[in-house]
């Protein structure tokens, strides 16, 4: 007898499939990369998740991207959780995304973005905190390991550069998990003991991974606490560790914060004679402005003698001006006394008589007549001429 065949739809298949894989997948954690990342405006996120060989389909929905704290982007290494399922109509085998975080170097990226955040909010990394380099540091101070090319090129620049300057190293593991603790422990150390008036805080280059211990909290908040100024000389120039924004300068290698920690004796030397041909410079003007001086109060000095007969002559000399001088003053007055006679003869009467010219006066009364109105017939008269006075009697009007 044969049996009946059980045939079912593709919608029944699709659902059948969407509930076992959800039920069999319901929260798995998958590593990949993101790629082929699309935002359309419901603010949903969908992306694949690949490695070398393989890539799955992913979506995480709105109110799951929310929750991020980091912005995805294609290439970026993450670890999702998520449950495989479904999508019906399609067919299409996808995760629905619960989660994700950063994997790997992502991972510290992140952690390194945060505390960059939070320690630059607290302001450990402004200018006005930075400690001054001494410019002749008596005594250098190197935490590094004993066994990297860093120590090696350290001390080779501080020899180069200033072989009298004594240094004294503090071994520090500067990788893995003990790093940390020895980079402060030597920080500690140094400030403790205040030995060195400056610290090189340094190692080679290497991955984010490397150089985490540089990036630590405690790391940075024990340089941001040294009263000893502090030089960071980690990795290459391209690499960039919080303890290279807490400290107070940053050198892009080991070997350049050697050179930032030291003067050249070469600069020193040519300071020193600059600083001698300067003194020799000053002390000769001075020795000729003194002998000047001494010329010239020479000459000053007279004897008595001779101050007398210079004052005798001043004295002649000031005789003769005063004598010159009133001679001037008396001729002035005569000229101006002159000019004045001459301006009163021009308005005096008898000028006016000199010109044929005569003066009628009443003689009784003896007010001077200007007006015929003034006199009657029989009044006597005075008339002055230049030369005399005639008495006259009025006849007719």
């Amino acid at each position: 007898m044969q049996t009946q065949k059980e045939i079912l739809t593709v919608s029944q298949l699709n659902q059948a499939s969407q509930t076992l894989l959800e039920n069999y997948f319901s929260k798995i954690w998958v590593e990949g990369e993101i790629s082929n990342l699309a935002r359309p405006t419901s603010g949903h996120l969908y992306f694949s998740l690949k490695d070398a060989k393989a890539q799955v389909r992913c979506a995480l929905f709105r109110f799951k991207k929310n929750a991020l704290t980091f912005e995805p982007q294609n290439g970026l290494l993450v670890h999702v959780q998520a449950k495989v399922s479904i999508y019906p109509d399609r067919g299409d085998y996808q995760l629905i995304v619960e989660s994700m975080e950063p994997a790997g170097d992502g991972r510290l990226r992140q952690l390194y973005e945060q505390l960059i955040r939070k320690l630059e909010a607290e302001g450990l990394f402004q200018e006005h905190w930075k400690k001054p380099l001494p410019l002749f540091p008596k005594h250098i101070g190197v935490i590094t390991s004993t066994t990297g090319a860093a120590i090696r090129d350290i001390l080779s620049v501080l020899k180069r550069r200033f072989p009298y300057i004594p240094i004294t190293i503090y071994p520090t593991k500067v990788q893995g998990s003990e790093a940390t603790a020895e980079i402060i422990r030597a920080l500690a150390l140094a400030n403790q003991h205040q030995q060195v008036e400056v610290l090189i805080l340094a190692r080679g280059g290497g991955s984010l991974e490397d150089l985490w211990p540089f990036n630590e909290e405690s790391v940075a908040r024990a340089i941001f606490a040294s009263h000893i100024p502090v030089i960071s000389g980690i990795g290459h120039e391209i690499d960039f560790t919080i303890a290279d924004w807490v400290a107070d300068k940053r050198a892009p290698t080991p070997s350049a914060a050697a050179e930032l920690a030291t003067p050249h004796q070469n600069i020193i030397f040519q300071q020193f004679f600059s600083i001698e041909n300067q003194l020799y410079k000053k002390i000769t003007q001075h020795i000729q402005h003194q002998t000047l001086k001494i010329d010239w109060l020479q000459k000053r000095l007279r004897h008595p003698g001779q101050t007398i007969q210079n004052q005798i002559q001043i004295l002649k000399t000031l005789y003769t001006r005063l004598l010159l001088a009133n001679a001037h003053l008396f001729k002035n007055k005569k000229l101006k006394f002159t000019s004045a006679t001459r301006a009163l003869e021009a308005v005096s009467p008898l000028s006016t008589l000199n010109r044929g010219y005569a003066i009628v006066s009443h003689a009784n009364k003896g007010n001077i007549l200007r007006s015929i109105n003034e006199i009657e017939t029989g009044d006597s008269l005075k008339v002055r001429l230049k030369d005399g006075m005639i008495d006259c009697v009025v006849q007719t009007l």
